[in-house]
């Protein structure tokens, strides 16, 4: 499989439940120790080889461009893509709206998850498959995660309600080009039913992951990331952060 080079970002979403810190500003620009997720982001994408990421925007877009204006980021090419319907959509919309930008092959990642670089060296560097699903393993989950049930390599289910499950994915993944098209088609089909505007991205990985093995798992395990979702998050998240710039100044 040819090396992905592309990244898309879904940060279209306002991240409600971080109220009031995003009551102006998307969670994608929640500081953490003097620089946003998003930037976070970036930067790791940077450091793995990633050159082009493309950002979906909706709730302050103007704030995000701004953002990526000011970042210094050599050898990555930024661009945004809006997303006028964040409102009424869930990202499976969003994944629409975006699924030219998958033509060939590419990254997709949660506007919401934190990591090292390490974490996007290790999905690109997976073996080759049409959909690779990073996942981490934990001794307890609990109704927020996404929750993943693996059978080797192969992800056999993803879900939040999923009754039996031994892994998390962290909401990062690697599509090659004809992975890709499967996933594209999916969502097509998918936003067709009438609950289509409601449902995630993840439900079309699941439909997918039962036909044969067109959906494979890569671990994570023992590399640092984390969501920001709740205001309860950001301890957890300026002290990942503040490792992880005290480990750059070493």
């Amino acid at each position: 499989m040819a090396k992905i080079k592309k990244a898309v970002v879904l940060s279209a979403g306002q991240g409600k439940r971080l109220l009031p810190l995003t009551q102006s500003r998307p969670k994608c620009l929640v500081d953490l120790n003097g620089r946003s997720v998003l930037a976070w982001q970036l930067q790791a994408l940077q450091a793995a080889g990633v050159g082009e990421a493309v950002v979906v925007t909706g709730f302050g877009a103007e704030a995000v461009d701004a953002e990526i204006a000011a970042l210094a980021l050599p050898g990555l090419s930024v661009r945004t893509l809006f997303n006028p319907f964040y409102t009424v959509s869930d990202n499976l919309a969003t994944c629409w709206l975006a699924r030219g930008e998958l033509t060939g092959g590419a990254l997709i990642l949660n506007g919401d998850t934190l990591f090292e670089p390490a974490v996007a060296e290790r999905l690109l560097s997976a073996p080759d498959a049409p959909i690779t699903v990073t996942i981490d393993r934990k001794p307890v989950y609990d109704a927020d995660d996404m929750k993943v049930l693996t059978e080797g390599e192969r992800l056999v289910s993803i879900g939040k309600t999923i009754e039996r499950y031994d892994a998390e994915s962290i909401g990062f993944l690697r599509f090659s080009a004809d992975g890709a098209a499967a996933f594209t088609a999916g969502v097509e089909a998918a936003l067709r039913g009438p609950d289509g505007l409601k449902r995630w991205y993840l439900s079309v990985i699941d439909a997918l992951a039962h036909d044969g093995d067109l959906v494979r798992v890569r671990s994570i395990e023992g590399l640092d990331w984390a969501e920001m979702d709740f205001p309860e998050d950001l301890v957890r998240n300026r002290e990942i952060t503040a490792r992880w710039l005290a480990k750059a100044a070493a």
